[in-house]
């Protein structure tokens, strides 16, 4: 497993996640439960945090207050990409980057914009971050787990990347 860290960490996480729309946000619960649900990612700034759009009175803002750890879970299925990542979250509420990361898209979940009460920015700060890609490209691979499927014998060890990024 490829370990990373320093300065070249945060540029791996963002070509890693970057042309991933959605991701599995993943809080925990008044029980304890670990809870997923599905959020459009609006951008990773130079400084690592991960930004979404969300509803003020929801649960998971509730539950992120609670206990600040939560988990990003991204997949490129096409592109056999799997990333996932281990972070605090804070609730931001920052009109200028409101303002810089807003889009009409997001209509569908904020009727009035900008100005639909309660609308809140969630940041997500990584503090380690796993991933697994074609280690040989996307085909290579693809044809690597084909030959073990007809063979039926174990997929070669280097079919899959597996790193690890440490911030």
């Amino acid at each position: 497993m490829t370990e990373i860290t320093g300065p070249e960490a945060l540029a791996r996480i963002a070509e890693l996640v970057e042309d991933i729309d959605f991701t599995m946000l993943t809080t925990i619960d008044e029980e304890g439960n670990l809870v997923s649900r599905p959020m459009s990612t609006r951008q990773m700034d130079d400084a690592g945090g991960i930004w979404f759009f969300t509803a003020e009175d929801t649960e998971k803002v509730a539950e992120a207050r609670r206990h600040h750890d939560v988990g990003l879970a991204y997949c490129d299925a096409k592109g056999m990409r799997y990333v996932s990542v281990a972070g605090t979250a804070e609730i931001v509420h920052d009109r200028a980057k409101m303002e810089e990361l807003y889009s009409p898209s997001l209509e569908i979940w904020f009727a009035d914009g900008l100005e639909t009460p309660g609308i809140a920015l969630l940041r997500v700060t990584p503090k380690v971050t796993e991933f697994w890609e074609p280690a040989k490209g996307r085909l290579a691979t693809a044809a690597g787990a084909l030959k073990s499927l007809v063979t039926r014998d174990t997929p070669d060890d280097d079919i899959m990347n597996h790193g690890r990024i440490v911030c």
